[in-house]
């Protein structure tokens, strides 16, 4: 099969096969650690951790060749040490949702968008980037939706501290 032409309805374990072999190491799959994940969503869910460096290649390859058609959730996490940017996505015509989790360091708060590849992630990453500071660069419009441009803080960081009576 050519590398151009699309899966409409792969398999669950063609998936993570044609991810494995394209993007080797910088790709790790693991297991859900929810325990009702694996009986109930048996083959419908596939868990990895993605190196930044590659989300947008892979990205373009779950959309392009996998027919991954939605972006579902793009959010984020705060671990204090580093942060993690989370997706959600989907392939209706096999209902298989991938959850990539992409670690990145406190100190460098940057990851491609994927707002380019699935217009409806552009939301998401804004409310990311809005309440963890997170930037995703190539994003068309990331800016606040909801608090002033004149915020310099991210309320959804461990770092804020939250006001009112204690």
């Amino acid at each position: 099969m050519a590398d151009e032409q699309k899966i409409e309805s792969p398999s669950y374990d063609d998936i993570i096969s044609l991810i494995g072999s394209k993007f080797g190491d910088k790709v790790k799959f693991r297991q859900s650690t929810k325990k009702n994940v694996k009986s109930i969503n048996e083959k419908r869910r596939i868990f990895m951790d993605a190196d930044r460096e590659v989300i947008l290649d892979l990205a373009y390859f779950l959309r392009d060749k996998l027919n991954f058609e939605q972006a579902s959730m793009v959010t984020g996490v705060d671990w204090v040490d580093h942060m993690q940017v989370v997706y959600h996505i989907t392939n209706y015509f096999n209902s298989i949702t991938v959850e990539i989790v992409v670690n990145i360091p406190a100190d460098d708060l940057h990851v491609a968008s994927v707002a380019p590849v699935w217009g409806g992630a552009n939301w998401h990453e804004r409310e990311t980037y809005e309440l963890f500071g997170i930037i995703f660069d190539g994003h068309p419009k990331l800016e606040r939706l909801l608090t002033p441009k004149s915020y310099e803080f991210f309320p959804f960081r461990k770092s804020y501290k939250l006001r009112g009576s204690q």
